[in-house]
């Protein structure tokens, strides 16, 4: 297992890197579509559309995608697109961790489809967007996930199987504890406050997120990033929600080692676009 995790990674890396490095656009922006092509594929199989359905609405996803990048959505000012999509992902998430899986299934499958592929075109936008804002910008935004990711999980098994321990959502992940949750947050805010440091050191022409946020006061910069990473927490137990009510362990087998595309993007998709949110309301 460790093999594979580690071939796929490495493989993915070959790919993604020298994409968002490119001088164009071009290159990322057709990786990306591919990939969330792909999780949109998953996502109609979680919701029990197979075979050439699933391919079908992989493909819609995709031409979602690319009709806005014709369309020069792009580079257009989607403040009110990141205000209500943002505010939607608090609402929904708040909703779905509250009534849990039996209460999502209820929904009509054709609804929860479209607000699948909804979901991931505007994160594709966002991404797409935080891109043409700096390829730096961008890496910040993506480097919170990933610290907060790799901070819960070494502060999770510290204290995992201790007395303090507390599950975060044991009906959804159980694996998952309110100090692996902290320790995340701790492990980005510290993240954040050391990116503004060394922007303010090289007196960076192109600097990341946290700047901007440190821009309008250190509060703004503390809140920003934990509501961030908080919503990146959501992201993760939602979409364990999600192949937990469709009674599957991974979202697809597209990664060998790692699950799926969505297994792997999950914290992103809210993520994104309310970083995009808070640059929207003046942070950039």
């Amino acid at each position: 297992m460790l093999k594979q995790r580690v071939i796929t990674a490495v493989l993915l890396l070959a790919v993604l890197i020298p994409s968002v490095l490119s001088s164009s656009a071009y290159p990322f922006g057709a990786v990306s579509i591919v990939l969330i092509a792909c999780a949109a594929w998953e996502w109609s199989k979680l919701n029990g559309f197979g075979g050439a359905a699933a391919v079908f609405f992989g493909l819609v996803c995709a031409a979602g995608c690319i009709a806005i990048w014709v369309g020069g959505f792009l580079t257009a000012n989607l403040s009110a697109v990141w205000i209500v999509s943002g505010a939607l992902w608090v609402l929904a998430g708040a909703w779905l961790l509250h009534f849990g899986a039996s209460r999502w299934q209820r929904l009509p499958r054709y609804f929860r489809l479209a607000g699948g592929i909804a979901v991931l075109i505007v994160a594709w936008l966002a991404v797409m967007q935080l891109r043409s804002m700096g390829i730096y910008f961008l890496l910040s935004v993506l480097s919170l996930v990933w610290v907060a990711d790799i901070s819960a999980y070494f502060a999770g098994r510290a204290l995992g199987g201790t007395w303090i321990t507390r599950k975060l959502a044991p009906s959804i992940s159980p694996g998952k504890t309110w100090e692996g949750a902290l320790g995340g947050a701790l492990g980005a805010l510290l993240m954040a406050l050391a990116w503004v440091l060394w922007d303010k050191r090289l007196a960076s022409t192109s600097p990341g997120i946290y700047t901007a946020f440190a821009s309008r006061g250190y509060i703004f910069l503390i809140v920003s990033t934990l509501f961030l990473t908080a919503m990146s927490i959501v992201g993760d137990l939602v979409e364990s929600l999600f192949k937990r009510a469709a009674g599957v362990k991974d979202s697809s087998g597209l990664l060998p080692g790692h699950g799926g595309v969505l297994d792997r993007i999950d914290a992103l998709l809210p993520t994104l676009p309310l970083a995009m949110m808070l640059a929207s309301l003046g942070a950039v």
